[in-house]
């Protein structure tokens, strides 16, 4: 079986996971996703379903963030977990993060800025859902698929990565891969980001502050998160 079409063409990913990716199990997870589209809406794009290993090299990986599933609104995902593209109005899970980050690191907002996290993903932090495609407005719809197995092979493959990784983990479907890592690994969890649950341990949790912490001991630059707060700004939303 040949690599899915839409699986980046350079990147080192493809040899880790190359046996998977031409496996009978990862064809009919393919199939299932390519008849869902023929039938209803399915978010992200096709060409952006695998963009977090596009811009996030398994080598230069230092950070996993380890969510649920993709946003299910009209032009909001676009293949990185948590972010939408610059144009799109940031939904309620992101802008609690940005607020958990502001609060976590002291950090003061511009007026503008917008919710493109594509600058963590250059920087080594590879932004990753449990499922990397839903169905238009059915949050959980992709479940149960095959794309659980999918991530399986992928937390398999950064344990043997031959620095120490910090893995955070945001919500239950997240929180059930904590068995797989390595414990020479550091995994970081909490409540999801979501506003059903953020006030449940998440608002916080001080993700970013601990992780660059763990990167400095390890003697490794530290991510520059306030990032997203200097890139590709526009008007902030409004509640």
């Amino acid at each position: 079986m040949e690599i899915p079409a839409a699986w980046p063409a350079e990147t080192d990913w493809t040899q880790l996971l190359g046996d998977y990716l031409t496996s009978h199990s990862f064809y009919q997870l393919q199939q299932f996703v390519v008849n869902q589209r023929k039938h209803h809406t399915v978010y992200p794009d096709a060409n952006h379903v695998f963009r977090a290993f596009q811009i996030t090299a398994f080598a230069k990986t230092r950070v996993v963030i380890l969510g649920q599933d993709p946003y299910h609104g009209p032009g909001q995902a676009h293949g990185l977990a948590f972010s939408v593209p610059p144009s799109v109005r940031t939904p309620p899970s992101l802008r609690n993060i940005l607020q958990e980050l502001s609060t976590d690191l002291n950090i003061t907002p511009s007026d503008r800025h917008c919710g493109d996290l594509t600058s963590w993903s250059q920087q080594g932090v590879l932004l990753l859902n449990t499922v990397l495609t839903v169905r238009q407005g059915m949050a959980g719809s992709h479940q149960n698929q095959g794309w659980e197995d999918f991530t399986d092979h992928v937390i398999e493959r950064l344990n043997e990565h031959p620095n120490q990784l910090v893995f955070i983990l945001w919500g239950k479907s997240a929180g059930r891969k904590k068995t797989l890592i390595h414990s020479r690994h550091t995994t970081i969890e909490s409540a999801h980001p979501s506003p059903l649950s953020a006030y449940r341990g998440f608002l916080g949790s001080k993700p970013f502050s601990k992780t660059n912490s763990l990167l400095q001991s390890w003697q490794s630059e530290p991510i520059g998160w306030q990032s997203v707060f200097q890139s590709h700004s526009i008007e902030q939303d409004r509640p």
